[in-house]
């Protein structure tokens, strides 16, 4: 009776892009008798009924752009961490363990909802029912594996989007700050001009109708780094005079940096279940492999060579070492803001599914659809407040970001692999079990080292906010046995 009372309230008001309600994003656990797991024959392909099904092209677009966006900009800062050679090689062995973990996730909930005679699952539902139907001494945590990944994917979003409003703001602020003629605009200013595009973009409640967004963000992004690149290959200096490896020490840096650049792992599982023909998105070539080859590539090409242009002096986003006054490098400034503009509405489904999961059952269906635009709404808005009230938030969000992108792209699908295939088998030796310690150490490695880099890149900040109060008040002040003449 429930599930015919869901789906007439989807039906109707056509809820969060289709996945709240949809089978396999049902906010507990009934994943059916334990008597059906060995039955043979279903095929949760057959059984997926998706109003809006994305194609295979549109489904590589939202991964792509989930994969592709201001984090890039960092790569430069992080070959200078690691120097060309070890750059390179590190760029290409993350993007391997990246992919091999979104793989094994997606693996996983294909094969947990053949067991649990479900179309799809989402990646809290996945892990949840991965200790469900595990080793018996772990099933009583399936409710704590949903909830934690849940609350976990939530939060790191909701950081994410403020992140994207203050990056929106500063490159916005950085390229038209020579055309505002004597207005000094704030860049809180800026970041209540996107309110209401923010606003109008996030009313849009299906995948499908966000494929052009992300295919115009992905052509504003190819210009920018046109643009960016055709500084980066001007006068471009010898190898030599660079490092070829950096110090051990660095590395780990490198690795936080690279991980929450390249980290797109709560997109994937929507993007999966969307698809018409979901077949496609693992195997080779497949969605998954052909988008993150492209991500890879791009990230190792940005960082090698934004390194050797700039070198030590490069900083965090490299569009802030091209030229201040010149036109064309003003409007990449611009293209990259419009890129992560139109970016921010594929980035808020994520959260804004996770939440309406768990209120929608709470609220009558005649204001269902109200409400949709009603939290929809509070959410951007609370971002942008945020972000305008805070212009300095990404240092306290690329903190949440190191702890909460390492353990979820990396750590859980490593844990969630190794429940999974604890009593179907390791493999020979097994090394699925030594594999998915390693990927676990790489990702604690990770959370770590990026927690330490933020924290000590705010009290820095805070030090040297200090330092310019204390002179500032140090000019200002009047000596008490100063004489004045009459």
């Amino acid at each position: 009776m429930e599930e015919k009372k869901g789906s007439i309230v989807m039906e109707n008001f056509n809820s969060t892009a289709n996945l709240t309600g949809h089978p396999g994003f049902q906010s507990t656990l009934s994943l059916g008798s334990k008597e059906v797991i060995n039955e043979k024959g279903y095929d949760p392909f057959e059984h997926r009924n998706v109003e809006h099904p994305n194609s295979t092209m549109g489904s590589m677009v939202h991964l792509l752009k989930s994969s592709l966006g201001s984090g890039i900009l960092a790569m430069p800062a992080a070959f200078k961490n690691a120097g060309l050679a070890v750059g390179s090689l590190g760029t290409i062995v993350l993007g391997f363990i990246c992919t091999h973990c979104i793989y094994i996730l997606v693996k996983t909930s294909q094969e947990v909802c053949v067991e649990a005679k479900k179309p799809s699952m989402g990646f809290a539902e996945t892990c949840g029912a991965v200790f469900e139907y595990g080793p018996k001494r772990l099933r009583p945590w399936a409710n704590f594996a949903r909830t934690c990944v849940d609350y976990t994917m939530t939060c790191t979003y909701l950081a994410t989007l403020c992140v994207y409003v203050v990056f929106i703001a500063a490159n916005l602020e950085e390229a038209l700050k020579e055309y505002t003629y004597g207005y000094d605009l704030s860049r809180g200013v800026y970041c209540a001009l996107t309110l209401v595009p923010l606003v109008l973009m996030c009313q849009i409640r299906n995948l499908k109708w966000l494929v052009p967004f992300s295919a115009i963000a992905n052509i504003c992004l190819v210009v920018c780094f046109a643009i960016t690149l055709y500084y980066i290959f001007s006068d471009l200096p010898h190898p030599q005079e660079r490092e070829i490896a950096a110090k051990v020490t660095q590395w780990p840096i490198f690795i936080s940096t690279v991980i929450f650049a390249m980290e797109g792992i709560g997109v994937v599982m929507p993007v999966e279940n969307e698809m018409a023909k979901p077949q496609k998105f693992l195997g080779c070539p497949g969605v998954l492999n052909v988008a993150m080859t492209i991500v890879v590539i791009i990230y190792g090409v940005v960082g090698f060579f934004g390194y050797m242009k700039f070198g030590d002096s490069v900083k965090t986003s490299v569009t802030l070492n091209l030229p201040e006054k010149d036109i064309l490098a003003q409007s990449a400034k611009i293209l990259m803001a419009l890129a992560i503009l139109f970016t921010y509405s594929l980035q808020f489904y994520v959260p804004m599914e996770m939440i309406w999961r768990r209120v929608n059952m709470k609220i009558s269906v005649r204001y269902q659809n109200i409400a949709q635009i009603l939290i929809r709404s509070a959410i951007v808005v609370g971002s942008v407040a945020l972000a305008a009230a805070y212009p300095d938030l990404e240092l306290f969000v690329s903190l949440c970001g190191a702890i909460f992108l390492s353990s979820l792209g990396l750590l859980t699908p490593a844990i969630v692999d190794t429940v999974h295939k604890w009593e179907k088998g390791l493999g020979p030796f097994n090394y699925i079990l030594f594999k998915n310690i390693i990927i676990g150490t790489i990702s604690l490695l990770a959370l770590f080292s990026g927690c330490y880099v933020s924290i000590n890149d705010m009290i820095i900040k805070l030090r040297k906010s200090e330092a310019a109060y204390e002179t500032i008040a140090n000019v200002t002040s009047i000596p008490s046995n100063m004489t004045y003449p009459i």
